[in-house]
């Protein structure tokens, strides 16, 4: 399996979800793009060619985390 990165987008209605990527960089440029414009949608392509379509004004953030950095702080981690 290629080297991937996980992006987790918050949407403003407490949800979030998590896509496994290949271009980190370029999908975070879409979404910052999107966060500034609060305009139309974005498309999001995971490594197994499933596209995800995201409202541009319901993104409240997003995180960029390799899978190097998985570990985390809570229980059973």
């Amino acid at each position: 399996m290629a080297d991937t990165t996980k992006i987790r987008i918050g949407l403003t209605a407490a949800r979030e979800i998590e896509v496994d990527v290949a271009d980190a960089s370029a999908v975070s440029e879409q979404l910052e793009q999107a966060m500034a414009s609060r305009e139309g949608v974005v498309w999001v392509e995971d490594i197994t060619g499933h596209r995800h379509a995201i409202a541009a004004a319901s993104i409240a953030f997003f995180e960029v985390r390799s899978d190097a950095s998985s570990g985390g702080i809570g229980f059973g981690l």
